[in-house]
């Protein structure tokens, strides 16, 4: 097994726009049900069911 590097090489210098901070959570999904093909298994397009 290869020894992963924990160190940086010499000369290395931080870009400006990494920082510290935690990753932002992620935002809670949106739906459609209006969209939705899971709704009834068939999609709806202007008052028309569609079906696979």
């Amino acid at each position: 097994m290869d020894k992963r590097a924990t160190k940086r090489p010499d000369g290395f210098e931080k870009p400006a726009h990494w920082t510290n901070e935690p990753a932002p959570a992620p935002k809670p999904p949106e739906t459609d049900e209006k969209l939705s093909p899971t709704r009834y298994g068939d999609w709806v397009k202007d008052g028309i069911a569609i079906d696979f």
